[in-house]
């Protein structure tokens, strides 16, 4: 093995290093995501406690708290994206799909309620959009899809469509977060507003029952 091969290939005790550092990011991130949710307020030293390491060695991983929830922010759209691929939304009525959609960030939501903070957090705009493209992109496939089929209504154009119904989940989301609305109300009232900005007329049928709301009812 020449110099040059020894000196790229890592020795076991910095892949242990490696490995070790990986973990510890893991558990910062998850003690985030799981105290945020019940103390929005929680600084650096109270997530460190929570996830069983040194407030120093939060700051190593994140070096302020904007920057965590940044972290924050890309673990939940991994998981999104990751539901998202699994729920099939090229099959079927693009209505059914859609809905489908929009109940997988409701989950979402409801499982991490530390999105509202995320929403509010200083952030790039670069940052901000790579993060709502997952979304847009599969939204806008479907609008297209049920527009064509005659599902939705032809006008205004797909892009408005999207961006219509991604304010509607922020504002169902902000009903929550400020306490005017439980979860199950505003997602009640979420897919009533969807269906009416899409045109959908009332008594159609999804997937052979009745659109009714809420991700999980």
């Amino acid at each position: 093995m020449s110099e040059s091969e020894t000196t790229a290939t890592p020795s076991a005790p910095q892949r242990r290093r490696r490995a070790d550092a990986e973990r510890s990011r893991s558990a910062v991130l998850d003690a985030a995501m799981r105290l945020l949710a019940e103390r929005p307020d929680a600084g650096m030293a109270s997530i460190a406690t929570a996830a069983g390491v040194t407030r120093q060695t939060v700051y190593a991983h994140f070096r302020t708290r904007d920057e965590l929830l940044e972290a924050v922010a890309d673990r939940v759209t991994d998981e999104a994206r990751a539901a998202m691929d699994a729920a099939e939304l090229e099959e079927g009525p693009a209505l059914d799909a859609l809905l489908r959609l929009q109940d997988i960030g409701w989950q979402l939501f409801t499982r991490h309620p530390v999105m509202l903070q995320l929403g509010a957090a200083p952030t790039s705009d670069e940052a901000d959009r790579a993060r709502h493209e997952p979304v847009a992109l599969r939204l806008g496939r479907l609008i297209e899809r049920g527009q064509a089929a005659g599902e939705f209504t032809a006008e205004p154009s797909a892009a408005w469509l999207v961006a219509a119904v991604v304010a509607l989940g922020h504002a169902a989301g902000n009903e929550v977060g400020a306490g005017r609305m439980t979860s199950d109300e505003a997602a009640v009232s979420l897919r009533a507003a969807t269906l009416g900005v899409l045109g959908v007329q009332p008594g159609v049928r999804q997937g052979g029952n009745a659109a009714t709301s809420c991700a999980g009812h």
